[in-house]
Formats: C-alpha cells, structure tokens, sequence
C-alpha cells in the first residue's frame, strides 16, 4: 500500500472495522507519519442478464437503480428504504449462485418489493416492465391490488 502523501510503499494499519463499504482500514506512514484509509471491497462474480430478445448482457446495478427510483419519483417513501430495497434485490440475485439470469426473473422479484412497499410505484414500475398499452392494462392491475 503506497502513502497518497509521500507514495512510501509501508504502512501499518492503526484501526480495522467493517463498514458497508468492506472492510475499513485507518493506516500510517512509515515514513511521514500521516494517516490514511483505505477500504478492501470482496470482488464480485459478473451475473449475465438474458433479455427477451435472447441478448446477454452484464447485470449493471446503475440500470436496476435508475428503473427503480423513477417509479418512486415524488412518492412519500426514503431513499434510505429504497437503497435497501435495492440491496436486498442485488442480495438475492447474487445468492442464487447462476452466472446467468433472465430478465422476467429480475422483474418479477422487483415488482413484488416494490408492492410491498408502495401502489401508485408498483403501477408505474409494472407499466414500463409489462409494457401497457392503453387504460385497459392499467385499469386491469389496479384490480388486481
């Protein structure tokens, strides 16, 4: 590990914690006695997403996040839920232990989250995912909740 002040290459480590970022190292200089810290994240395995089209590709954590809170977009609910709603899906994605899962999948399992959690984000999120076409689809999954 190079200091960030001198790029002396030895250091000790003075605290380690776990955070939510990994693990949590607060280090010191060997030579110039400042103090630093770093962050040792567990690397993940890359998951492949199967779309409808049979196309494969990387799970992208952003996509999952940005569909996610534009269904929630002005709705009375904290990001702080939201987040870890988010982390909970990525959780359970990941723990099925399958380099490759379908799209539908991941959709279903969000739809049943955000249910959970909201009617009017549920509706907008099911509307992208199942693709309504007119006031039919919308009035349909309303009865349906």
């Amino acid at each position: 590990m190079y200091c960030p002040y001198c790029s002396h290459k030895e250091s000790k480590v003075t605290d380690k914690r776990a955070s939510p970022e990994g693990i949590r190292r607060r280090r010191e200089c060997l030579r110039c006695r400042k103090r630093f810290t770093t962050y040792e994240k567990t690397a993940k395995e890359d998951i492949y997403i199967i779309k409808k089209d049979g196309r494969r590709e990387i799970f992208d954590r952003k996509k999952l996040e940005t569909g996610i809170y534009r269904a929630f977009e002005k709705r009375p609910v904290a990001k702080e839920k939201i987040d870890k709603m988010i982390n909970e899906i990525e959780e359970q994605i990941r723990k099925k232990g399958k380099k490759e899962v379908k799209t539908s999948n991941i959709g279903e399992l969000v739809m049943k989250k955000i249910r959970k959690m909201d009617n009017v984000a549920y509706i907008r999120f099911a509307s992208v995912y199942r693709d309504f076409q007119d006031i039919n689809d919308f009035k349909r999954e309303i009865r349906e909740l």
